[in-house]
């Protein structure tokens, strides 16, 4: 309990320094005009951009969960987003994109509880994003400082678990 604890700070401190650094010295701002889509209403970014580049796209489009929704997979990854994977701190504990990080962050953190997220971005996208963060590697957005989670101290399924439950939150009840 406590190394977890541990570890949880230093990741949630990791990517508080990042997000702050890219705040002092990102290329959002040195931009004359923001990217497209910066800024819009509540804050989020232009979910029809993927955060996926160009040539790792089709490949991360076509990957699928190695689990279904089920409630106990949902249930799993309701406990991963609040507890372990520390999504919570970002995306707030309904995953509004509200968390407690996220004043800090050069762009809002996905709102997951937005209905038109899934059906713009893939499942296979966001498994890469849990593997890649979100540090803006396809130039056309700026990141939010996500650093890499899955391979790091989160297992695929776990992964998997947790965006099932992420994307369940935006599906009309």
């Amino acid at each position: 309990e406590d190394s977890m604890n541990v570890v949880r700070t230093r990741i949630v401190s990791t990517v508080s320094l990042f997000s702050f650094a890219l705040l002092l010295g990102g290329s959002l701002a040195d931009a004359e005009v923001p990217p497209a889509g910066y800024g819009q209403a509540g804050g989020e970014f232009d979910i029809t951009l993927s955060r996926v580049p160009v040539k790792d796209r089709v490949a991360a489009k076509a990957l699928q969960p190695s689990v279904q929704p089920t409630p106990e997979i949902l249930a799993e990854g309701k406990a991963i987003f609040l507890g372990r994977g520390t999504c919570f701190q970002c995306h707030g504990n309904e995953g509004k994109g509200d968390g407690g990080a996220a004043k800090i962050l050069p762009i809002m953190p996905r709102d997951f509880t937005n209905p038109k997220f899934n059906k713009v971005r893939t499942p296979g996208e966001m498994m890469w994003v849990l593997k890649n963060g979100s540090l803006g590697q396809t130039g056309q957005i700026p990141g939010t400082g996500m650093l890499p989670v899955v391979g790091q101290f989160l297992s695929e399924e776990d992964g998997w678990k947790v965006l099932l439950y992420e994307r369940s939150l935006g599906e009309a009840k």
